[in-house]
């Protein structure tokens, strides 16, 4: 390998699994966004909920995915079977895709929410595991960051597909559900045909039970401080629910509301890679702290500009903080875990962020209906500022990744 190639990884450098999970989470997140974009305004205006009720919604469903990680990372260990579980998990939320247009009462729109998120939770840290698993240790942020980014084309084709499939039917909410089914199950087939699994490590048969004090010994102090700031950050980082309620707020229609989705993720996937690549020949942790800047400007823009302008501000810095973030935090999980305890690690990271997201999107919720969309917006640009505090205790460590 030349310095060249050190310098500039090229994506067609990465492992053929990579290129297939980023196209696998692709199609789910198409199928996903089809729906969520339109889910916070349908529980709005034709159901009746209230901010806080969707807040709690959302935060209980991202919560949900994020404790079904543990358990599906801890088992990914122990059983040495990563991709079994992420198809188990994929499958699970295609098969619910068919509830959100069939649900007649909020009760089952959350039952379809939460059980979608519980597939989101078994895929999630086996996925996430079985990509360190197979990326070169030199290009391992590359590899999260192109997954990332592909995952991310999905996130605003869905919104997309949701503006030009409300035109057409003319608002019909159910009609763009009953659309979303067909990429989900796509996802699906294409994990089954598609990906196949390394062997087994040898040194991942030592994680005989991944969730004891041992094991969390193992991770050791530099991966608990990484799950720190992840935990500070998600308070900073409540549910997009509230981007599409703040879209509402200053005037955007039902139909063209999901576009504050597409410009967040066209931003967010075209600043993922080049993030994630640049983080493989920098401190990854310096590059954290850009996110938080592009966050803080986001909060402030949504907070104090309430105008389209300042919502197509606010919506562009909020895909960048994504884009700086998201995939630096996954290659900094593997970078400061065994092999043998990838899947746990990525379980309690997302356990504990998790359970802070519940906690940010209720407490936005309330600040929502308390005080409007801008004591929303400067609670999270206060917690924003707090997390800086949290980086700092990272900050300047250079965390070399595991086989250099």
């Amino acid at each position: 390998m030349t310095t060249t190639d050190k310098l500039s990884p090229s994506p067609t450098r990465l492992p053929r699994t990579v290129w297939v999970l980023g196209f696998v989470s692709l199609l789910m997140d198409i199928s996903s966004e089809m729906i969520h974009a339109l889910l916070p305004i349908y529980l709005v205006t034709v159901l009746g909920s209230s901010a806080v009720a969707v807040g709690f919604i959302e935060g209980v469903a991202e919560a949900t995915a994020s404790i079904t990680k543990i358990f599906s990372g801890a088992l990914s260990d122990w059983l040495g079977r990563r991709k079994l579980l992420a198809a188990i998990g994929y499958g699970l939320a295609a098969a619910t895709k068919p509830m959100f247009p069939l649900a007649p009462s909020v009760e089952w729109l959350v039952a379809a929410r939460f059980i979608d998120r519980i597939g989101k939770g078994i895929r999630g840290a086996p996925r996430d595991a079985l990509i360190a698993d197979v990326a070169p240790p030199e290009l391992r942020g590359a590899s999260f960051g192109l997954r990332q980014s592909l995952d991310t084309v999905g996130a605003f084709l869905g919104p997309l597909l949701a503006i030009g499939l409300m035109w057409w039917t003319l608002d019909n909410f159910r009609m763009v559900f009953w659309a979303a089914v067909l990429p989900a199950f796509l996802s699906l087939a294409l994990i089954v045909l598609a990906v196949h699994e390394p062997a087994t490590q040898t040194e991942r048969r030592i994680a005989q039970n991944p969730l004891n004090m041992a094991a969390l010994r193992r991770l050791g102090p530099a991966y608990w401080r990484v799950v720190g700031v992840g935990v500070v950050f998600t308070l900073a980082r409540f549910s997009e629910a509230f981007l599409i309620l703040r879209a509402q707020n200053v005037g955007l229609n039902a139909m063209w509301v999901p576009a504050v989705l597409v410009l967040m993720n066209v931003v967010y996937a075209l600043s993922a890679y080049p993030a994630g690549a640049l983080s493989d020949r920098i401190n990854r942790t310096g590059l954290l702290a850009f996110g938080l800047l592009f966050l803080a400007g986001a909060d402030l823009a949504l907070a104090l500009l309430p105008s389209l302008g300042g919502l197509v501000l606010g919506v562009s810095l909020w895909g960048l903080h994504m884009g700086f973030t998201q995939g630096l935090f996954a290659a900094l999980v593997a970078d400061t875990s065994p092999p043998a305890l990838r899947g746990t690690a990525y379980g309690y990271f997302n356990l504990l962020t998790g359970i802070a997201m519940l906690g940010a999107s209720i407490i936005a919720g309330a600040l929502w209906d308390a005080y409007g969309p801008a004591g929303t917006f400067l609670a999270g640009f206060a917690f924003t500022l707090v997390s800086f505090a949290g980086l700092l205790a990272i900050s300047g460590r250079r965390i070399k990744p595991e086989g250099l």
